[in-house]
């Protein structure tokens, strides 16, 4: 490893005064500080800074979602979007506001979301004694949409009379509000932008058919576009969507062994529709009520991208959901040469664009800022920007680019001649998605223990913490357990209760499996259908 320069660290009084001169990593290993090993959740805030995604807002837990960040989500909307569409789904909108006695109409929902709700309560401003205040309250109070059960379901009460006009299969792309005491950008923020799919119907057996489709399609995009390996699982009564009978979820694991629920599905049966009477007249000519599914994803997957695959030169964007795939950045060490090279440029974005990775045309973006080139090649390494084509007067002779991928060291860069870049830049691109799910299944596999007594348990979670070898991304492993739990469980809430309570853990899923083995809960000694997953949360 070359070095670059000495620090000198000065310690706390927890430890003897001293001054240590130690040598820093290369500058190419260490544009984010600090790092994952130092501090993960700091170095997470400084990814989202560095790679300009968001930032905060002067609203308290409002974030501001930049072009280069709103442009991801972008891409997983029209994705999502799609594949909505080409199982019928179709989109709508509704009201933003919702009216206090819609949540009261459903006593498990009121339940789960009362502490997160932003009310409004008076219409029109008044200035007195040189002061704006509300003037006018409502009837009525509103509350800013936490979730659209409510608002829906007293609408397709309107809309559902005849089994002649189910099913219906509707999506909304929104914001929602729910107010959150710890923020945290992308993760956990007051106001976040979010997909939610409302579905009626005539069985019992078709709202779980779609509670299950959906989850499946989820499933498959998390793994062919964000390269995200996720256990596939079933909430417990307690973690279930308030309401809902069945809830179907993806969790994933995060660099610091922590899960993170990617997206839910939720069975509701019945409850909402007897809730806002959605009711329909039979084949049979009877009165019945519909059955109803809703399911979601939201920014946090923003989050989740950032959190299993960046590094601590920052983001890392999986090439089929990174809004550019391709950055051709021009070196212009003289004022004559600029022209030419642009030109060239300009050719090589047009011969990309005419080629495609995955069925689409690659995505190409020309750096033209008047920066130096090593400053804009620093800033499209944090961005997490695929593949970056550096071109100089040296490379323009030679009719060649070089080529940096984000999946590998900065420094590290292949030549290729023109000639060779639409064969070659589909095959890098495959490459480097192959790689990053690879990497991420293998680093899943690698934390997820089967435990099999209570002392085990709790020496586990309580012991664990995260730690990053300095050897670089091929290498890290943890040097204390972290991770998933996989124990087997009785199925009693009281024992839920308690580990939460004792460790801050959590049952992220029953996990599907197609023959789970018996055996014996290690916290009540009876015994247990299948092992469940364990792990801290965000």
């Amino acid at each position: 490893m070359r070095w670059r320069e000495v620090e000198i660290i000065f310690f706390t009084t927890s430890r003897p005064p001293s001054i240590l001169l130690l040598p820093m990593r290369n500058v190419s290993s260490s544009a984010i500080s600090p790092t994952r090993q130092e501090n993960f959740p700091e170095w997470y805030q400084q990814v989202v800074k560095h790679a300009q995604l968001a930032e905060n807002s002067e609203v308290r837990g409002c974030m501001v979602i930049k072009p280069w960040g709103y442009a991801l989500w972008e891409r997983m909307q029209s994705i999502l979007d799609q594949m909505f569409k080409a199982t019928g789904h179709r989109n709508a909108y509704f009201p933003l506001f919702i009216p206090l006695s819609h949540l009261q109409k459903e006593a498990e929902h009121v339940e789960g979301f009362a502490k997160e709700c932003a009310v409004v309560t008076h219409h029109r401003l008044e200035m007195k004694e040189g002061k704006l205040i509300p003037a006018a309250e409502l009837t009525e109070p509103l509350l800013i949409r936490p979730t659209s059960e409510t608002i829906i379901g007293s609408t397709y009460a309107k809309w559902i009379k005849s089994y002649r006009d189910l099913p219906i299969l509707l999506n909304q792309w929104a914001n929602v509000v729910r107010w959150e005491l710890r923020p945290r950008l992308f993760l956990r923020t007051a106001e976040f932008l979010w997909q939610e799919g409302h579905t009626a119907h005539e069985s019992e057996q078709e709202a779980l058919e779609e509670t299950e489709r959906m989850h499946e399609i989820y499933r498959t995009f998390l793994q062919d576009y964000l390269a995200v390996p996720a256990f596939s699982g079933e909430k417990t009564a307690s973690e279930r969507f308030p309401g809902a009978l069945r809830t179907y979820t993806l969790e994933a694991m995060m660099q610091d062994g922590k899960a993170l629920q990617a997206t839910t599905s939720h069975f509701l049966g019945q409850n909402f529709a007897k809730a806002f009477g959605i009711q329909f007249q039979s084949r049979s000519g009877t009165l019945e009520h519909a059955w109803t599914t809703s399911w979601g994803a939201t920014t946090r997957l923003i989050g989740m991208l950032l959190m299993i695959h960046g590094d601590d030169d920052g983001a890392i964007l999986p090439p089929r959901i990174a809004p550019s795939q391709v950055v051709i950045i021009p070196f212009i060490p003289k004022a004559e040469e600029k022209k030419n090279i642009l030109q060239k440029a300009e050719e090589i974005a047009q011969l990309l664009r005419q080629t495609e990775y995955a069925r689409e045309p690659i995505r190409v973006e020309i750096d033209t800022r008047d920066l130096g080139g090593s400053i804009k090649n620093w800033d499209w390494i944090k961005r997490g920007v695929p593949l970056r084509l550096e071109i100089g007067p040296r490379d323009l002779v030679k009719n060649m680019v070089m080529v940096g991928r984000r999946d590998h060291p900065p420094k590290e860069k292949e030549p290729l001649l023109l000639s060779e870049l639409q064969e070659r830049l589909p095959l890098l691109l495959a490459d480097m998605e192959q790689g990053l799910w690879q990497r991420a299944l293998s680093y899943q596999k690698a934390r997820t223990y089967e435990i099999n007594t209570q002392e085990e348990f709790y020496d586990f979670f309580r012991n664990s913490g995260v730690s990053f070898s300095p050897h670089g991304e091929d290498d890290l492993t943890p040097s204390k357990l972290s991770g998933f739990a996989l124990a087997h469980w009785n199925g009693s809430a009281a024992i839920e209760a308690k580990l939460k309570e004792d460790l801050q853990v959590t049952i992220r899923c029953i996990p599907h499996q197609d023959d789970p083995i018996t055996g014996i809960c290690p916290f009540s000694g009876d015994s247990s259908p299948q092992r469940v997953l364990f792990a801290r949360s965000y």
